[in-house]
């Protein structure tokens, strides 16, 4: 594989209401997705402004995607300290599964939550 090439380019969290998973997003990182439609699907994108090799993805509500607490983890940045974003998680109706915990100086802190729609999630950030 080329070095220069990320491993990972999109991620999609699956949705049952998209009304209430893209408020809850849009909520918790203080963001503002975008809506459309596309191959029967509901989609809201997370923002990106220049991707030039950054990752980005969706919500994604639509017969393929079933929320889940199964499966891969996608990791949200929360820098530079998660503990801003996942202070409004439970207010936005989600819940904090594992708090701000220390992994290591080196390489900073995670936290587990779950979204509005069942989903596992986590953030990481530097401090």
């Amino acid at each position: 594989m080329n070095s220069n090439v990320n491993t990972l380019n999109w991620f999609e969290i699956s949705v049952s209401d998209m009304a209430r998973a893209k408020e809850f997003y849009q909520t918790v990182f203080n963001i503002e997705m975008q809506e459309m439609e596309m191959m029967g699907m509901k989609m809201a994108m997370f923002p990106s402004e220049n991707m030039n090799g950054k990752v980005s993805g969706a919500l994604v509500e639509g017969p393929m995607h079933k929320p889940s607490m199964d499966g891969a983890k996608i990791y949200f940045n929360g820098n530079p300290d998660l503990a801003d974003a996942l202070s409004r998680v439970e207010a936005a109706g989600g819940k904090v599964m594992m708090p701000k915990t220390k992994i290591g100086d080196d390489i900073g802190h995670m936290a587990f939550f779950t979204d509005t729609e069942g989903n596992a999630v986590a953030m990481h950030s530097s401090n």
